[in-house]
């Protein structure tokens, strides 16, 4: 399946959608209400072509693994019904990836054209969770145990409670109550806070003070 469809008529607000779409490094699939893969953008397909963790099948979009497989598809149904759902997938080389299903907007699905009859998005990324340099500072800084740095990192990195849950392989709640122990002792008071305090440690200006 090629990552942009001919679509006739397209209208020049959904080209722009779809050129937004590829210039992406998350792999976006747009599906239909049955689950039928409506679109997919460049970093989607390359991970479609490896055959590693997803496959089309029949027009529709699906996990390799069989398990993996049906808990993608509750995700589908739960985003159309709840809002975003969060999947773990994990590679044949031990790569993980986190598959976060959301509902389309009326606004979204009118900028991607009335040919997608696309109603939900599926975004596909790879799950680094990189140690940053100096992130033992912080930890140390505010006292947090390790699994506690582990969430604070995760959270600046894949940007909320589900992916990261779905990243570690633990349920929503287990996440959200690190990220309170986080709140007290760091003193933030939103999760968007994090991402100024890991930066702030991560400045050269920040390491230089650290060293006079």
């Amino acid at each position: 399946m090629n990552a942009m469809f001919p679509i006739p008529n397209m209208s020049a607000e959904a080209a722009t959608f779809a050129d937004t779409l590829d210039g992406l490094d998350v792999g976006v699939y747009l599906l239909d209400v049955d689950g039928r893969l409506i679109h997919t953008n460049t970093a989607g397909q390359a991970l479609l072509d490896a055959r590693d963790i997803l496959h089309e099948a029949r027009g529709q979009l699906a996990a390799c693994d069989p398990v993996v497989n049906h808990a993608l598809r509750h995700a589908f149904t739960s985003a159309l019904d709840a809002g975003g759902v969060a999947v773990p997938m994990t590679g044949s080389d031990g790569q993980r990836y986190v598959a976060h299903a959301l509902p389309l907007a009326s606004g979204a699905r009118r900028r991607a054209g009335a040919a997608y009859a696309a109603v939900a998005a599926l975004f596909v990324r790879k799950v680094a969770l990189m140690v940053p340099p100096r992130s033992e500072v912080i930890g140390k800084a505010f006292r947090l145990t390790p699994t506690e740095l582990r969430v604070l990192l995760a959270i600046v990195e894949l940007g909320g409670v589900p992916e990261v849950a779905a990243a570690f392989g633990v349920a929503n709640t287990t996440i959200r109550t690190h990220v309170n122990r986080l709140f007290e002792k760091t003193g933030a008071a939103r999760q968007a806070d994090f991402v100024k305090l890991v930066a702030g440690y991560a400045t050269p200006l920040r390491d230089m003070g650290d060293v006079r």
